[in-house]
């Protein structure tokens, strides 16, 4: 596979070896993309937004407040109901 990379990526992945915390270009792709959530590797596009959100340290996603809610396998039923209207007399 052959990827082109922008020179602000390119840039980020030099420092990152220059720390010597990684020995190879693979090691910083593979330590990046193990980062990615779940979500983003199967929905097209999502990756692309994970990248650019950064979440500050201790907070969760939404997703994994429910992933670790303690209603999970309830089988709750969270959905509204329709609004039907009323009658106005003017």
């Amino acid at each position: 596979m052959t990827i082109e990379l922008r020179p602000d990526q390119e840039r980020i992945i030099r420092e990152q070896l220059a720390t010597g915390r990684y020995r190879s270009v693979d090691e910083v792709l593979d330590t990046a993309l193990s980062k990615l959530p779940d979500e983003a590797q199967s929905h097209p596009g999502a990756r692309r937004d994970a990248a650019r959100r950064t979440r500050p340290a201790g907070k969760k996603s939404l997703a994994q407040l429910f992933a670790e809610s303690p209603f999970k396998g309830l089988n709750l039923d969270f959905e509204r109901d329709r609004d039907t209207g009323r009658e106005i007399e003017l």
